[in-house]
């Protein structure tokens, strides 16, 4: 150990949480986006986004082809960049699994938002409870890398078992802040589902 120069780089257990507390970051990040997509009976610009739509010939999210804006709670409107993308747009929102009835006036399209039926919002609540769980099985797979990581560290006698197992609390009480924020966004995005 005697004359080993510090590189800043070296796997420590605060090096180890760290990463982890920026990886479950990210797993929370991803799921926000997910939601943005989750249709609720509200017009919001992220439902069609990332629509692919065939442009050329090449699979291409509609928001590198159109300028996407939600002018009220009820419709979207999609003005493509190049007049030409007008009918392969229109049949993209259509196939989407969205159900919607877009209309074409020849310069924009108005993709009208619905009310959402008692039953399609429960089927909505059943893929938000999906997603949420993936999203805490990706927070349990980083705390399951750093758990591995800190033995590591403790059989290469890099760390005292003392500080591996202060380092194990440190990344389960990381690893439930980030679960009870994803419970937290699940549960707002469930009222905001449910809302008539």
């Amino acid at each position: 150990m005697a004359g080993k120069e510090q590189t800043g780089n070296e796997q420590t257990p605060e090096n180890v949480l760290k990463d982890i507390g920026t990886k479950m970051d990210r797993a929370i990040d991803a799921l926000n986006r997910e939601l943005g997509t989750l249709r609720t009976g509200r017009a919001a610009p992220a439902l069609v986004e990332n629509i692919s739509v065939d442009y050329y010939g090449t699979p291409t999210p509609l928001n590198q082809i159109a300028s996407i804006s939600a002018p009220d709670a009820r419709a979207i409107m999609v003005q493509p960049w190049d007049k030409q993308a007008l009918r392969e747009i229109e049949k993209s929102l259509i196939k989407s699994e969205m159900g919607f009835n877009p209309s074409n006036d020849g310069n924009m399209i108005t993709v009208p938002i619905p009310a959402l039926n008692h039953e399609r919002r429960q089927e909505l609540v059943r893929l938000l409870k999906k997603k949420l769980e993936d999203s805490k099985v990706s927070v349990r797979n980083v705390r399951r890398d750093g758990l591995e990581s800190l033995r590591k560290l403790e059989k290469d006698k890099l760390i005292s078992q003392d500080e591996n197992r202060r380092a194990q609390d440190q990344l389960q009480k990381t690893t439930d802040g980030h679960t009870k924020k994803i419970d937290q966004v699940g549960t707002a995005k469930e009222a905001e589902i449910m809302q008539v």
